[in-house]
């Protein structure tokens, strides 16, 4: 391993809320000028669960060295390897802080929000991740909906007290040639003193985040608007969190934007499209596909019902009061000539529902099979073999697309590439 200070070879990583381990295979296969990723340390662990399945995959894939499946708030800091680069899908909960405390541990937030895990291992490492790169679904920039877009301003400040200035998109894979139309925001962080702390800051806002940006060169966008909106988050972290978005009714946080020191630069942008993958690519042969997923003519009716536009009068089960129930029409079956709608956890099962994806080849109407799951995550196939059709299906409406990754992470390699990289 090359010394601090020179280029290295290897960027070393910690990946948490690893799931079956999207994150892993996108870095993986990002290798650039020479240079590679490698996980160093991992962390899966579902709440509740006695067995941990996702966790047990994952370990079937790559191997149990540096992995833990044990709750992420029992692992102490200084059983986490030092690491370059620390990224991980962490769940959309209750960001908002507890209380500040005038001591050696600062910040406290709400017990089980795992977001905090993230902001304590940052905290303690006395080594610091030199980068950042988190996933979270779009409506993080708006939540809660009686303080539109605090929680991700706590986020922010949080970072720019622990040294980060951070970038995030909201990026729909099929914008980028993917299969799948999953919409998810990316954080990346940059460590004051990296090269790419230093050149964001001799950047304009609009230059970083729509030309030189690891995030603009990976996934190409233009600007909706010439100047960014700018406003100021560095202040106390509690008082953030009583205050930010209270008299507003819209969040500030557009899909594109930047913080370095404690300012916010965010503005609308949309992506140079890409021709699209489409869900009738990634389907199997059909004399590949079990019977159990094609769909009796007798079950169509219920199907079609779930999936009409409705309106009509229903009863609550609690205390019957009738209420106007209306939905629109979804398509049915699912098109073919386009990337699909996002995956949900109840993808599985036979049972008719609104949701399921269906496709209709060579006159039979049938669901997805969990291969094909697979593949519009841009996961091999057979990643999540060893678990149930349902447990898989709940594993890739979790998951990420793995090409996102992949291509923020090989743009992130090309620009720390630098022998002046601290």
């Amino acid at each position: 391993m090359a010394k601090r200070g020179r280029m290295k070879d290897v960027v070393r990583v910690a990946e948490l809320f690893a799931g079956v381990g999207g994150f892993r295979l996108g870095l993986e296969q990002a290798a650039a000028a020479g240079r590679r990723y490698a996980v160093v340390f991992s962390n899966q662990h579902e709440p509740n669960k006695r067995r941990q399945l996702a966790s047990e995959i994952y370990t079937a894939r790559f191997g149990s060295s540096g992995h833990s499946h044990a709750d992420i708030a029992t692992v102490p800091s200084s059983a986490i390897p030092d690491h370059d680069l620390l990224v991980g899908g962490f769940p959309c909960q209750d960001y908002s802080v507890a209380s500040t405390l005038r001591s050696a541990k600062g910040l406290v937030g709400k017990k089980g929000v795992l977001w905090w895990q993230i902001h304590r291992i940052l905290q303690e490492k006395r080594v610091k991740p030199r980068h950042l790169l988190l996933e979270n679904v779009d409506r993080l920039l708006g939540s809660p909906a009686g303080q539109r877009g605090r929680d991700f301003a706590v986020m922010l400040r949080s970072l720019d007290e622990l040294g980060y200035a951070v970038e995030w998109r909201v990026v729909n894979a099929a914008d980028y040639g993917m299969p799948q139309r999953r919409k998810r925001v990316f954080l990346l962080g940059h460590l004051r003193g990296t090269t790419t702390n230093k050149e964001l800051r001799k950047s304009s806002a609009l230059d970083w985040l729509t030309l030189r940006s690891p995030m603009a060169t990976a996934l190409r966008c233009r600007a909706d608007e010439e100047v960014p909106q700018a406003f100021n988050i560095a202040q106390d972290l509690g008082e953030l969190s009583r205050h930010f978005g209270a008299r507003s009714g819209r969040s500030p946080f557009r899909n594109t934007g930047v913080m370095v020191d404690g300012v916010v630069f965010t503005l609308q942008t949309e992506p140079v499209v890409e021709v699209n993958a489409t869900l009738g690519s990634i389907l199997q042969p059909e004399h590949e596909v079990p019977d159990q997923f094609r769909i009796a003519k007798k079950d169509l009716a219920q199907w079609r019902y779930l999936k009409g536009a409705k309106r009509e009068q229903r009863e609550s089960a609690v205390n019957g009061h009738r209420y106007a129930y209306a939905e629109g029409a979804m398509t049915f079956p699912d098109s073919l000539d386009r990337p699909s709608r996002t995956i949900i956890t109840g993808e599985g099962g036979r049972a008719p529902s609104r949701f399921k994806h269906v496709v209709l080849v060579g006159g039979q109407h049938r669901r997805l099979t969990p291969v094909e799951l697979e593949r519009l995550n841009m996961f091999p196939d057979g990643h999540t073999e060893g678990a149930s059709d349902a447990w898989r299906a709940f594993f890739m409406g979790n998951a990420l697309v793995v090409g996102v990754v992949q291509r923020i992470g090989k743009a992130l390699l090309e620009q720390i590439g630098s022998p002046t990289e601290p």
